[in-house]
Parts: C-alpha cells; sequence; structure tokens
C-alpha cells in the first residue's frame, strides 16, 4: 500500500490516473459512441458560414454550459414540438469542428437554462433574441440568464447608419444613455443566426422518433381536466406559457416597444375571431411600433392553436367568447 501521507509523488500520479480514466470513461468514450453512432438526418441542413461562426460564438461565450446540447430523457428537457428532440438534432455533419471538438453534441456541466434544440421555431424573432442577449430580464423577467451587453455597442444616435442592426424595444430601466442607440457586434449577429438556424428536421417516413418519457400522474390530470385545458385535453395556459409568454409575458402586458400587450387588446377581445386566429397562424407584421411576430401554423396544431387562443382571450380581464379547433382549422385552410 502507498503511504500518500508522506509519498507525495505516490499520491499525485494516483490522483492524475484517476482523472484520465474518469475523463476516458465519461467522456472520450461516450463522445466516440455518439461520433459512431449517429450522423446529420438526411434532410438536415448543414450550417451556413455565419451559423458556424454563431456556433463558434455559442461555445466561447459560454452558452453551451448552462443550454448544454445533450438528449437527456427527463422532465425538464421535454419541450414542445412535433416530436422529442434526438441526438441528430444537434449532429451538422459528419466533419468535426476541430481537432478537439466533434459536431454531434457539445456538452455542458447541467442543464440551467431551456433545451434549444428547436428553439429556432419556437422563437424566429431576431429582435428577440437580440434583446434577449442584451438584458435577458427585459423580456423574461424572473431570468438568471447574464448579459451580454459586451456583444453590443452604443453610439450617438446622428451616427447610426442603414447597415447598423439596433436593438428595438428595451424597457426605459435598462437605458443609460437615451441619446445613444444599441448596435449588435457581429458576433451577436452570428449568434442570433445560429439560434435561430436550431430547428426539427422532418424525420424520414421509416424514421420513428423515440417515445418521451410519459406524463406524471399530476400532469395527466391537468391535461384531461383543468379548467385551463381545452375540450380535447390541451392545456393552454402551460402552452401559452411555454410558447408565447416569452414575448408577451405572464401577465399578458407584453413588452413596451417590442412586444404588444394581449390584456386588454382589440384583436384578442373581438368578438370575431379571424384576426386573432391569423396573428397567431400565420403571424402579424404590420405594427412599426413593435417587432414581427411569427407564424406557429407551422409549429402548432389546430387543438394547440386553439386553447392558447382561449387561454388569452379569458385571461387578465378578457372576457371574449372562446374559439373550436374547428374554426382554426377552418382560416388554415383559406390561409393555404
Amino acid at each position: 500500500m502507498f503511504d500518500f501521507n508522506t509519498n507525495h509523488k505516490a499520491l499525485v500520479w494516483t490522483m492524475f490516473l484517476v482523472f484520465l480514466g474518469l475523463t476516458i470513461w465519461i467522456a472520450v468514450i461516450p463522445a466516440f459512441q455518439i461520433q459512431n453512432e449517429y450522423g446529420p438526418l438526411p434532410e438536415q441542413k448543414d450550417l451556413t458560414q455565419e451559423e458556424r461562426r454563431g456556433l463558434e460564438v455559442y461555445i466561447a461565450e459560454g452558452c453551451v454550459a448552462c443550454h448544454t446540447q445533450q438528449v437527456r430523457n427527463i422532465e425538464m428537457d421535454k419541450m414542445f414540438g412535433k416530436r422529442p428532440v434526438m441526438p441528430q438534432d444537434y449532429y451538422y455533419s459528419k466533419k468535426r469542428q476541430d481537432v478537439w471538438r466533434q459536431s454531434p453534441s457539445l456538452l455542458g456541466s447541467e442543464r440551467t437554462g431551456p433545451d434549444l434544440s428547436n428553439v429556432g421555431a419556437r422563437q424566429a424573432s431576431e429582435a428577440w433574441h437580440l434583446l434577449h442577449l442584451y438584458e435577458p430580464r427585459a423580456v423574461v423577467e424572473e431570468s438568471v440568464m447574464p448579459s451580454y451587453r459586451w456583444l453590443f455597442e452604443e453610439i450617438d444616435s446622428n451616427y447610426v447608419s442603414e447597415s447598423d442592426l439596433v436593438v428595438s424595444g428595451i424597457p426605459e430601466e435598462f437605458i443609460k444613455d437615451k441619446s445613444k442607440k444599441v448596435i449588435a457586434k457581429n458576433d451577436a449577429k452570428a449568434l442570433v443566426a445560429y439560434l435561430i438556424s436550431l430547428k426539427f428536421t422532418d424525420l424520414p417516413e421509416d424514421m420513428e422518433a423515440p417515445e418521451f418519457i410519459p406524463l406524471k400522474e399530476k400532469d395527466k390530470e391537468l391535461a384531461g381536466g383543468s379548467s385551463e385545458s381545452s375540450s380535447s385535453g390541451v392545456d393552454g395556459k402551460r402552452l401559452y406559457e411555454s410558447t408565447c409568454a416569452v414575448c408577451h409575458q405572464s401577465n399578458g402586458k407584453g413588452v413596451s416597444g417590442a412586444f404588444p400587450p394581449l390584456a386588454g387588446s382589440g384583436i384578442v377581445k373581438d368578438p370575431n375571431p379571424t384576426n386573432h386566429i391569423k396573428s397567431v397562424l400565420f403571424g402579424k407584421d404590420d405594427n412599426p411600433q413593435y417587432g414581427p411576430m411569427q407564424a406557429f401554423a407551422d409549429e402548432l396544431t389546430d387543438e394547440e392553436i386553439a386553447a392558447i387562443i382561449n387561454h388569452e382571450r379569458t385571461s387578465w380581464g378578457n372576457d371574449a367568447e372562446t374559439i373550436t379547433p374547428e374554426e382554426v382549422k377552418e382560416i388554415r385552410e383559406e390561409g393555404k
């Protein structure tokens, strides 16, 4: 037996060998297994030059530490979408990033933030991502994410050119000098381009996504019979929180100058729900006071859209009549 109290050389070598063994077992072997087992999906597009630059910024800025790009079959990683997240969703090509890093997974130490495998579909607004990076609490009040203000610069309003990408909708409490505009640097543009590129790729007809963890009994009860659930069993409040609250906020008040309020909104309270349904299905970009709203026709079913709209029409003091999935389907067909 080694006497580690007196033989410090043996202690150091033992620590090194244990560290080396754990590294190979926990990191190196799984990395090679992933690389050999998985590849890009047939219809998956490779990253553009700007998006790949954004991936490098994503790594350099430490985003991967909290938004770990690793598929895990646990409750907090269960996000809405057409299907569960798969390892291939982070696999852009068989080509390694470099000698030390592979393409399939950018493994981090934890998942403090949500899974971003389909964030480009869930949140396709460039304006939202820029505002979120500049000051996360401007759009998510309880966010613990640090602000990345060094990816932006403040310049005098008189010197803003047409080629500058101005960050709009910043609440007054986060503005130090109102005579200046916040401009996104190239790294911020690339990072946003990469985030928006993260979208689920359609699976081949003969390929099925793996089943995700089943709902807990409590969730089943909520999905089947809570006051917030629609007749189809879809929980409108829960779906609103995961899809719409990042812009319109949980209280429906929106973000001044960036995303309109839904509380008291004429469109939301209108007895004729056509415009409300069209806005959610096909997006909306006709009000220069606010940023454009993305379309959800390809991301959500008729039942899910109806549940969200009903939550909006009956919350925050709104008292409009609810709608049915059939009404959403009719307008969806007209839009085609």
